[in-house]
């Protein structure tokens, strides 16, 4: 059998794309608008010696396969049974065949696969995880996110609004379900470049600190606020949010953190922002989470190694549940799955705009993952493989929620 028609049963018969191996080989569907090309011995190699999307993320980074055309159709076109491994005796028939070759499996992996080390959800442990996908480089994330530099999911008032509209009316929604309004403390954990700490201030006349592990976004954001002229009443500082010193917050957004805490942290984590509010205060916590809980939690494989090292995705249960039982009530909750495949569209095509600037920024691999991701990502969304939860909490004052008899937002 040749080996084009050996990757396209690794990849899935039914797949409309056409395959084409370095032996001169082909398969597949030749008026297909994308293709896979496997350009070395070393793409089969990566693929059968590690299980499930790994493998092909591997070869995919290391440039030893490409995706001529769109990622994001050639990931809805693949079988879902590539996605959870390649079945044992074609992994063997793999590599058998590429015994012809004199090749062993690889044991270098790509460098931008991350290599952290101690315990793990240790504080420093935590720094090096989150350093390892926000410390790239600014200006490459300005080139994906746009003028916003918001890198969580949008809200879209209308199918055709523009990211930057939605983005606002992310932040603009956040704002509303917080009841902000001129002279209250908002303290914004995991801040990333500042956008909601400078739409609160901006918007509400709100005193917002914002924290984050990643220097290189906070020495954006506190740059961002002195040219917006925001000084006076917006902060960002790079810090653990368990070392803000200060309390008596009027209220706390948490957006997009929550996924790197880890489900054993979930206690402390929520506890914490407990006792940072005071009584009447309310929490937003906006989040990826996992449909059910069926799946373990833990991000595993090609997103684990390469986008979230130790990230964990929980289900909207057990972090209702975390909130219940570390203080808070729990007034409001909605899923916006659907915006984040919006939101990932947007970013995947700015991507795309900008590839050459892209690559020669953070180099060829980092921004094949940032590829492969996001247009990953965007399809999980769609299929409810993943979706995106905002849960409203207030600390209550006595048995006092101080919230309205019907949502005001």
């Amino acid at each position: 059998m040749r080996l084009a028609e050996i990757f396209e049963r690794a990849i899935g018969r039914d797949a409309p794309l056409e395959f084409r191996v370095f032996d001169g080989s082909r398969a597949g569907d030749p008026d297909s608008p994308v293709r896979v090309v496997v350009r070395s011995p070393l793409a089969m190699s990566h693929l059968a010696s590690a299980p499930g999307e790994l493998g092909l993320a591997r070869a995919y980074v290391s440039g030893t396969l490409d995706i001529d055309g769109d990622m994001y159709t050639a990931l809805a076109s693949m079988s879902a049974a590539t996605l959870e491994g390649i079945p044992a005796k074609l992994r063997l028939e793999m590599a058998m065949r590429l015994g012809a070759y004199r090749l062993w499996w690889p044991t270098r992996r790509p460098a931008a696969e991350s290599r952290l080390h101690g315990r793990k959800h240790s504080r420093a442990r935590d720094r090096d995880a989150i350093s390892h996908h926000y410390d790239v480089s600014n200006r490459f994330y300005a080139w994906i996110l746009g003028p916003s530099m918001a890198y969580t999911c949008a809200v879209y008032p209308d199918t055709d609004s523009s990211l930057e509209e939605a983005q606002w009316t992310k932040h603009d929604l956040v704002a509303r379900k917080l009841g902000l309004e001129s002279g209250m403390r908002l303290l914004d954990v995991g801040c990333g470049w500042g956008g909601m700490v400078m739409h609160a201030a901006r918007h509400y006349g709100v005193r917002a600190l914002g924290v984050t592990l990643s220097r290189k976004q906070a020495e954006w954001g506190q740059k961002a606020i002195a040219e917006a002229g925001l000084t006076e009443l917006a902060e960002i500082r790079h810090l653990d949010y368990r070392d803000v010193e200060e309390n008596g917050f009027d209220a706390v957004s948490s957006i997009g953190l929550t996924e790197h805490i880890g489900k054993a942290q979930l206690g402390e984590y929520f506890r914490s922002l407990h006792d940072k509010l005071r009584p009447g205060g309310r929490l937003l916590n906006h989040c990826i989470t996992r449909p059910d809980d069926a799946q373990p939690a833990t991000v595993g494989g090609f997103l684990n190694r390469y986008v979230f090292p130790d990230g964990e995705l929980e289900s909207p249960g057990v972090l209702m549940s975390a909130m219940h039982d570390n203080g808070f009530e729990v007034r409001h909750g909605e899923n916006i799955r659907e915006h984040y495949a919006k939101t990932l569209e947007t970013w995947c095509a700015n991507l795309d705009e900008h590839w050459d600037d892209a690559v020669r920024e953070v180099g060829m691999d980092r921004a094949r993952v940032w590829r492969l991701y996001m247009a990953g990502s965007r399809l999980g969304f769609e299929r409810n493989s993943v979706q995106l939860h905002q849960m409203l909490g207030v600390r209550l004052e006595g048995t006092e929620s101080h919230m309205p008899l019907r949502p005001t937002w």
